[in-house]
Order: structure tokens, then sequence, then C-alpha cells
């Protein structure tokens, strides 16, 4: 089957022209924790691998710490998911993303968004599209919350769940918290 170009937010697929095979297609998922003031610095950096294509998936409460503006590529959220599919030959948002991205990288995954996704839940736009993932494909998550929350036992759990479902953990860094806890 021949991948298809993803639609931008609120404009159907429809006969879409396929994406260039020499484009590598990244897909970042961004929650809410206070790492996402990082999203514009991450999403720069990406750009600058040659031949890299990249488009963000956001949560709610991680709009809360970056402004959308600084954000050069395609920003979807849930907003967009519903806007998106009108009837029942309509394009499932979370389906084409997941058919459009090589890889995946959640960077930041909050607590929340790491509970979420180790019990199955898939409540928004980024659970959905993590809960449909390709497993042939990779998948980069990046823990990032307060030392107290990281040290809890059912952190350690969670984080071993998604191991299992074969997802790759970057690890965390001991550095000053925003909240000025070292951890």
């Amino acid at each position: 089957m021949e991948p298809i170009s993803l639609p931008e937010p609120g404009i159907p697929a429809g006969n879409s022209s396929s994406v260039a095979q020499e484009k590598f297609r990244v897909l970042v998922g961004v929650t809410g924790s206070v790492a996402a003031l990082k999203l514009p610095l991450l999403v720069a950096e990406l750009l600058k691998i040659p031949g890299l294509e990249v488009k963000v998936v956001t949560t709610e409460r991680a709009k809360h710490f970056y402004n959308a503006q600084e954000i050069p590529v395609t920003l979807y959220g849930d907003e967009e998911e519903w806007q998106l599919w009108q009837g029942r030959s309509d394009p499932v948002l979370h389906i084409e993303l997941r058919r459009w991205a090589d890889l995946m990288v959640v960077a930041p995954l909050d607590a929340n968004t790491l509970a979420k996704v180790a019990n199955g839940i898939c409540d928004n736009l980024l659970t959905c599209v993590i809960r449909a993932w390709d497993l042939s494909k990779p998948l980069l998550f990046c823990p990032a919350m307060n030392t107290a929350m990281w040290e809890h036992p059912i952190t350690a759990r969670q984080v071993e769940q998604l191991r299992g479902f074969g997802y790759t953990e970057i690890p965390c860094v001991v550095k000053k918290l925003v909240c000025g806890d070292e951890g």
C-alpha cells in the first residue's frame, strides 16, 4: 500500500498525492509536563536534520507551556480530531497520523499520560495515536515529571509496561527542576 500524505487540520484527505519516499516522517507527541517548554527547541533541532518531516500532536494541558506560534510545523490537537471527521468515509486523524509517521517520539511524557498509555486509556488525540501505533515502527518516550512522582513505585511499573509494548525509553536526566527540587 502506498503511503498517503496527511491532510492539514480541517482539510479532508481526498485524493492527496503521496509523500516523497526520501522523507523520513517523525511524529512528536507533547504532554502537560513543564518540560513541554522545550517543544520549540526540540522541533527546531529536528528540522535541522536533512530529509526529516515533522508534525506534532499535543495534549490540551501541554498547550499551557509553549507558544503555538513558535512551532513551525503542523500542530494537531483534540479539536482537529473531531473537525476532520464528519462521516463514514472521512479519514480518522489518529489513524492517518499513525500511518503517516515512520517514528514517534513522545517528549515530554508526563505522569498522567504515562499512566493512561500503560493502562490502555485513549481519551485524547495523542493517546489514540499511541493506542493505534504500528508496533513494527519505533516509538520513543521521554518521561518528565517531578522527582516525587518519578520515584513513586507505580511509575516504574508503568515505564516497564511501555517497554513491554516494545517502546523505547529515553531516560530522565538529573537537574534542578522548575519547582526548585533537584532530581
